[in-house]
Formats: C-alpha cells, structure tokens, sequence
C-alpha cells in the first residue's frame, strides 16, 4: 500500500467527496472544552473546520492549521457561512493556515487550548510533531490528544491497515516533559461507531488530557 500520506493524497481524499467528515466537532473536545473559559486555541489538523468553528461559536480565538488546502478552503468557507469570515469582529473567531505539522512549530506558550484530533502520524514524526504542540500550551492551558487506539485495528470498522499510524495515550503522555504537565486523563474511551455491513461496534479513541504547570 502507498503509505505517503502528503498533501496530494489528502486533496485527492477530499476531492473525491464533497464532505469527508460530518461536519460535528469531535465528541471528545466538546467534552473537554465545553466548561472551559475562552482564550486562544490552536486545532492542529483542523480538516475541514468543524472543531474551529465550534470552538469560534463557543468565542475562541482559533489558530486552525492543515495540510490540505482542499479542506482547508471548505473550512474557511463554512466558518464564512457562521459569520466568522475575514474582518468579522464577534469575539470568537479562526485564522486558517495551511502547513504541514511535521515541518511547521506553533508559537511557543501561546495556546489556553491545544487541540490534535486524529492527527494519524508515523513514530517518528509523532515524536516530533506532540512535543512541540505541547510547547505551544500557555502555562495553565490544556494539551488535548485524540488518536484511534491500536485496539481498532482488530475490530470490523475500517481503519488503514498501518498499525504504525496507532497509538495510546500513553505513548503521547511519554513525549511530554514531566516536570511541565499533569496528566488529567491517560486512557482508551470506548464509543459506538457503524462498520461498513451497518453493523454497530466498540471502538477506542486515545484520549490524553494533560495540563501545563510551567
């Protein structure tokens, strides 16, 4: 299988349908963030926008960065069709970029909320990319990591067959520096989902919840 998972694949995924994704936020930052003050926020793989324009609605200043411009564009659209488009001046909001993570670094203690859903990387960018978002979580601010757990791969929901794309929460909790966070929540969430014969299965997400001290 081609394991190049660059820009062009990702255009072509999301040209080949006119929405990936379904256009909720992930039920995991709405749990997390729903009773936290807004500040500023960066969705790291932000898609096609959906956990930016909620977290925008919620009143957050969100950083939404991405590899593909095709989504990226669908997200800048949708986010105009919220009312927060380029000049809008409510008090939440979202600057788009287009960047691939594995080569772009966030400002450092800027973020109240760093938010990665399912950003699906191999090892060793992994261990690049989760430390420097984690850098970029202001003191007091909250590191948020949602991955599909390895656990999934022996369910019948389709998943990529690249057991290297996997993780847990703890191996994301081993990358960040001890004496910098607590860790709030190391675990696999169990949630329903539908596999492709309808049928209603139990899959994992690798949730980390870590908050920075300094």
């Amino acid at each position: 299988m081609d394991t190049d998972l660059g820009e062009a694949f990702w255009n072509d995924r999301y040209r080949s349908m006119d929405r990936v994704w379904s256009g909720r936020p992930n039920p995991q930052l709405v749990a997390v963030a729903s009773g936290l003050p807004a500040g500023r926020a960066l969705d790291a793989g932000c898609g096609e926008g959906a956990d930016a324009i909620w977290l925008a609605e919620c009143g957050w200043r969100v950083t939404a960065v991405e590899l593909s411009s095709v989504a990226l564009e669908r997200g800048a659209a949708a986010a105009a069709a919220h009312g927060y488009g380029e000049g809008d001046d409510r008090p939440g909001g979202v600057d788009w970029v287009h960047a691939d993570l594995t080569a772009w670094s966030p400002p450092e203690s800027a973020y109240d909320l760093v938010s990665a859903q399912y950003l699906q990387l191999p090892p060793d960018p992994r261990k690049a990319v989760f430390p420097r978002l984690a850098a970029a979580v202001a003191p007091g601010g909250l590191l948020l990591v949602v991955g599909h757990h390895p656990s999934d791969l022996h369910t019948t929901v389709r998943r990529p067959p690249l057991p290297e794309l996997f993780f847990t929460a703890e191996d994301v909790a081993a990358l960040l520096e001890p004496s910098s966070f607590d860790v709030l929540a190391s675990e696999a969430r169990p949630r329903p989902a539908t596999d492709s014969e309808g049928r209603t299965v139990t899959v994992r997400d690798a949730v980390l919840v870590a908050r920075r001290t300094a």
